[in-house]
């Protein structure tokens, strides 16, 4: 599969009708309820251990970033799974904390990964459903691109969006993860259309607008705290809000 080149200093909107709109997920459609780290603690009080939660937090973010260096993409292309990486990610956070027990390590990693497949773990946000409602009435046909593990089809069908979608399409699954244009193209095959015909929506300027544009699709900043100014996304690309997404993709549509 040829690989496109990322270009960081333009991404220009493509030309051509709209079909498709493809989605990433976290942060985008929905957001984690509470930390990570309050989660483990969580299970682990189920099991009469009593952690502090903010040490929980900081020993979670160095063993994530950690594994994310040495284990991109949930290790997939260093035989491990989505499943096997988080619990290691788990046991290794909590080992930090000075827990050591096996069965205890085994059981609390084993709950929270199958948990975060429940909707009472995430909140969707205000904007998204109408959003995704909105976007289908005008004609668009939708699908997912996420650097998510393979519990995401179960995420978005406990949080009630999946009807939404025509496809889903994590990075394990794809065995490549964004900001890769190779996603984008497995996700074109599954559009069966080119990629000016298609918009994708993310919070992410790297992995979602930058690497999208770089795949010739119409890239679509979602900047929820104003971070990025006009100068680095031109103000047809990007928007603070999903409730703005529709008049901006109807402005593509009738280019």
């Amino acid at each position: 599969m040829k690989r496109l080149p990322l270009d960081y200093s333009t991404v220009m909107l493509a030309k051509g009708p709209l079909r498709w709109v493809l989605w990433d997920v976290k942060d985008t459609l929905m957001e984690v309820l509470g930390s990570a780290g309050k989660q483990y603690c969580k299970e682990a009080e189920k099991l009469g251990l009593s952690l502090c939660h903010a040490e929980v937090d900081a020993a979670f973010e160095r063993v994530y970033r950690d594994y994310s260096c040495r284990y991109p993409n949930y290790g997939k292309s260093q035989g491990l799974t989505g499943q096997t990486w988080w619990m290691k990610v788990v046991k290794d956070t909590l080992s930090q904390c000075r827990v050591q027990d096996p069965m205890v390590l085994n059981t609390v990693a084993n709950n929270a990964y199958w948990n975060f497949r429940n909707a009472t773990n995430w909140k969707i946000y205000p904007d998204a459903k109408p959003a995704l409602e909105r976007c289908s009435s005008l004609g668009l046909k939708l699908g997912v691109v996420s650097n998510f593990d393979d519990r995401l089809e179960e995420v978005l069908r406990s949080c009630g969006l999946l009807s939404y979608f025509s496809f889903v399409i994590s990075s394990e699954e794809a065995g490549v993860a964004k900001p890769s244009p190779d996603i984008f193209v497995q996700a074109l095959q599954r559009c069966g259309t080119s990629a000016d015909n298609v918009a994708h929506v993310g919070d992410h300027f790297v992995n979602d607008y930058l690497a999208s544009g770089s795949a010739g699709i119409h890239g679509i900043l979602l900047d929820r705290h104003n971070k990025y100014k006009e100068a680095e996304v031109p103000q047809e690309q990007r928007i603070v809000s999903l409730e703005e997404l529709p008049s901006r993709l109807q402005q593509i549509m009738h280019q």
